[in-house]
């Protein structure tokens, strides 16, 4: 597999640390709100990342942190007259909620900052005691930037430009500009922890540095988020990480893309920013997932009220693929037929062409071409009037469940309690129909109706699809 590596500006094929295994460190939310569709895309992205891999045979442990203090959390709890640990931990579970909504497997960890704090106060110490890092007398640790010769070299930033946009804030006590801070002094009514410093709470690069450390080893295979995260801080884990442990940090570096809403970049301040929660209630999760692979995941994306109901639309030509595939299935006789081998030799071309995209640099939008074309040729030639073998409708089902499956797509909706229902009025109807009752066939067939259901009679049976 190749993956486009921000550190080195270009495709690299993926070798692994240990052969057979990945370790992935993902960036997580800040945890005082409901996360919006900006970060969905990573969410999203990074969950196909780890499902190929699984599917190619790999062992993934995924890392995912919650940041579960910080400024915007304690405003937050302070606009609310409650604490920190009740808004993160409200926040998580939110998270959660939306998670899997959107189909997101759960990571192997999910680390909190707050759960972390030994770890992060040993590396600001190892830090100090190297001489990359300084305490300040307000109870503040600091990192040397400028100490670091290889400081810049993720964003591709020269350091001269870097200088010119640092600035030191009101009570800040740093030696340069550029110097960031590894611990923060506590402050009247805020949270805190002891360190050697004083008391005082983590600054937001030294968390993931210190958690990546912890659950994955100095060295990962691949470290991943927004593009936004890029710099200050991606540059900052990679500066503080590698000076601390003395080994490279991470191998490969996977951004993904904006979001724009409208074709405008999304801003409270022009109130274009939805909430994963917003757009779902309206138009349900799988679509929000559907559009964020919709694209290369290093390509800009738009959201619009049209660009949502066109992933709607395509969410159920693949949905009326696999219930027509399954119907087929029901009704159809044991046996392989003559040329259906051929049939099954080209959809497997399918899955070949499926593969060779997601081997490019996660190529999930031609993977999605690859699927549709598969269900093209599975509504052309796996037909009622083809009268297809069991075996050969089971095989192309599997197919297509295994290849939506990495993508994480057509997992909102199954057969439950209300389809064993319409199933059951269907056989009814069927049954009033030979009787020639037909006051009771027409008093189901009303009653479906009311319901959305559409029945076709077919030569194998009664199909039906609820239409909205």
């Amino acid at each position: 597999m190749k993956i486009y590596n921000t550190l080195t500006r270009k495709k690299e094929e993926f070798v692994p640390i240990v052969p057979g295994e990945a370790k992935i460190y993902a960036c997580g939310p800040t945890v005082y709100n409901f996360i919006h569709i900006g970060n969905a895309r990573p969410i999203c992205v990074f969950d196909v990342l780890r499902r190929y891999l699984e599917y190619r045979g790999m062992k993934v442990t995924f890392v995912q942190n919650f940041t579960d203090i910080d400024d915007k959390i304690i405003r937050r709890a302070a606009e609310e007259g409650s604490d920190y640990l009740t808004v993160s931990r409200r926040y998580i579970e939110e998270y959660k909620t939306d998670a899997e909504g959107l189909n997101v497997m759960p990571a192997t960890v999910h680390p909190l900052a707050t759960e972390n704090i030994s770890e992060i106060i040993s590396m600001v110490s190892d830090l100090i005691a190297k001489g990359y890092a300084y305490p300040a007398e307000n109870g503040d640790v600091y990192f040397r930037t400028l100490k670091d010769k290889e400081y810049g070299k993720l964003s591709h930033q020269p350091l001269d430009d870097l200088k010119s946009g640092a600035r030191v804030a009101v009570g800040e006590q740093k030696e340069d500009p550029l110097d960031f801070a590894l611990w923060k002094g506590s402050k009247p009514g805020e949270p805190s922890w002891a360190s050697p410093w004083g008391p005082g709470r983590p600054g937001w690069h030294i968390e993931c540095s210190a958690m990546a450390r912890r659950y994955l080893g100095k060295t990962i295979d691949i470290h991943c988020g927004g593009q936004d995260l890029i710099f200050p801080h991606h540059e900052n884990e990679i500066a503080q990480s590698e000076c601390c442990n003395g080994v490279p940090f991470a191998h490969y570096w996977m951004h993904n893309g904006y979001i724009n809403v409208n074709n405008k970049k999304m801003s409270k301040s022009l109130h274009n920013f939805f909430t994963v929660r917003d757009v779902a209630e309206k138009y349900g999760y799988e679509p929000i997932r559907f559009l964020m692979i919709s694209a290369h995941y290093r390509t800009p994306i738009n959201y619009s009220v049209d660009v949502i109901e066109q992933c709607r639309s395509s969410l159920e030509r693949l949905y009326n693929c696999r219930e027509n595939l399954e119907f087929l299935r029901g009704h159809a006789p044991s046996g392989e037929k003559p040329g259906e081998r051929e049939i099954r030799r080209r959809l497997e071309g399918y899955q070949d062409r499926f593969i060779e995209f997601m081997e490019d640099d996660l190529n999930t939008a031609d993977a999605l071409s690859a699927l549709f074309d598969l269900a093209r040729d599975i509504n052309r030639n796996l037909t009622a009037a083809a009268a297809p073998s069991k075996e050969l409708c089971t095989f192309a089902l599997d197919l297509f469940n295994e290849l939506a499956g990495v993508l994480g797509l057509l997992y909102g909706k199954s057969r439950d309690s209300a389809d064993e229902e319409i199933e059951r009025l269907i056989s009814e109807r069927a049954k009033a129909r030979k009787e020639k009752n037909w006051a009771e066939a027409d008093r189901i067939r009303d009653e479906l109706k009311a319901r959305h259901v559409v029945v076709e009679d077919t030569p194998q049976g009664a199909k039906w699809k609820i239409v909205e």
